[in-house]
């Protein structure tokens, strides 16, 4: 569904990426957020519907749980943050070369939340008037009801990505000062929450490595973009026998992903395991550097590269509204979902697989555009920081709070609990869009103020 413009766009940025820009990186973004989307796809298992039973949403790993270990090359979003730290150290750094000092951190915090925020609040007010229409209707039972309680889950990626760009700044300057020392302090850190968890019982504890964990894992990156990731096999060979062991003697469970009704969870919260997971996969990717550098600098390769780019973020927010359409489809026209493992399951994943593609192209072509970068204001005011700030802590905690309340229940005030206090999908969103404007606010100029060269 690529239109002949967008084409000719793709091919002048292909043809016109500079020689030192490091296209590996890119490959490894697409790659990694791919993976997630069809991990998601393949992993779904939906039951019921048939005869008035009710809907039910599980997952492959938990029917077979041999699959779990899959989940140790699978599980690959700590790659993407791992990217995500080299590319925030450029930007960062590149930012503050073009900027007044006061004025860097608002800049660099809208040029690179722009891509991220535009399409994340365009998708939770499409489904937000959606989840309003259907529930003063009276809907809300069967897929429907199941699509508004699970498609806002994938925007705590949202929430985290939100902070490791806040936390930039700072923690690049740590490296800077202290190298692989600032990497250190946070698995310290991570360390030291996991101990107080798991064997002083300290309660709500556990929250703290939803920041340690991934700002390590985010801090590598800042590594990466020194050149200081030198012996990667010792990365991931350290990586992988800590995760095993940790797996094997404490209290962690293998799946690298979430299961339905476990006791203790790799990812929500993150547990050292998990860090020890993305150090093993940051090593290995490293290890792939130099085939992987040469794909990408295939000419076909790279077009295709930079084309997914440009698209990643809306296809990442729609997959699951494409998946749940295409399980609600096949339910209205009267088809049988098969017992997830069976025979008859495997051999539909091909087709379900297919379509929820084909329907998530028809949605980013939908809403791609809001994806797109948009020229900025005029230099960002001295003095704008704290507003910044202000505004990515409340789109934070507004997406945050979203994937844990959901849509459902909009009207009845169904809440979640995030750091201890109730949020309704309303407030949440209110937060989220309300932080975004900051945001935007604080990294225009003033009217009429050309931005400098």
């Amino acid at each position: 569904m690529t239109s002949p413009v967008r084409a000719l766009a793709v091919d002048t940025l292909a043809a016109n990426t500079p020689a030192t820009r490091d296209r590996y990186v890119d490959l490894l973004r697409v790659a990694s957020l791919a993976t997630v989307v069809a991990g998601h796809w393949l992993m779904a298992a939906v039951t019921g519907g048939a005869g008035g039973a009710e809907v039910r949403v599980g997952n492959l790993l938990a029917v077979l749980p041999e699959l779990q270990l899959l989940t140790w090359a699978l599980q690959v979003m700590p790659v993407f943050f791992f990217v995500g730290g080299f590319s925030h150290a450029l930007s960062y750094r590149s930012t503050a070369r073009r900027h007044p000092e006061r004025a860097v951190y608002a800049a660099f915090l809208r040029g690179r939340l722009q891509r991220l925020l535009r399409p994340t609040m365009v998708f939770v007010l499409v489904w937000g008037a959606v989840a309003l229409a259907v529930q003063l209707l009276g809907g809300g039972g069967g897929v429907t009801g199941v699509a508004l309680r699970l498609v806002a889950q994938p925007l705590w990626f949202i929430g985290i990505y939100l902070a490791m760009v806040a936390f930039t700044p700072p923690l690049l300057r740590l490296h800077e000062r202290h190298g692989w020392g600032a990497f250190l302090g946070l698995v310290a850190a991570a360390v030291a929450v996991d101990v107080l968890r798991f064997a002083l019982a300290v309660p709500y504890v556990e929250f703290l490595n939803f920041a340690f964990v991934w700002l390590a894992v985010h801090q590598l990156g800042f590594l990466r973009a020194d050149g200081m990731i030198r012996r990667p096999a010792v990365l991931a060979v350290a990586g992988l026998a800590g995760a095993a062991a940790l797996v094997a003697l404490g209290p962690y469970p293998l799946s690298m992903v979430g299961m339905p009704g476990e006791k203790v969870s790799n990812m929500a919260p993150p547990t050292l395991a998990l860090l020890c997971h993305g150090l093993w996969l940051v090593g290995a990717v490293e290890l792939l550097r130099g085939p992987g550098t040469r794909f990408a600098a295939r000419a076909r390769v790279w077009r295709a590269v930079v084309a997914a780019n440009g698209i990643a973020m809306t296809a990442f927010l729609w997959h699951l509204t494409a998946m749940l359409a295409v399980y609600g489809a096949a339910l209205a026209a009267g088809l049988a979902l098969p017992a997830p493992t069976s025979a008859a399951w495997w051999a539909q994943a091909p087709a379900r697989i297919a379509a929820a593609a084909l329907l998530t192209g028809v949605l980013v072509a939908a809403f791609r555009r809001f994806e797109r970068p948009v020229p900025a204001g005029g230099e960002p005011r001295p003095g704008t920081a704290p507003p910044a700030a202000a505004g990515v802590a409340l789109s934070l905690f507004g997406v945050l709070g979203l994937s844990m309340a959901g849509f459902g229940g909009l009207l009845e005030g169904h809440t979640a609990l995030l750091l201890g206090v109730p949020v309704t999908a309303p407030v949440a969103v209110a937060m989220a869009l309300g932080g975004w404007l900051l945001v935007e606010r604080a990294g225009r100029g003033p009217a009429g103020r050309p931005p400098r060269a």
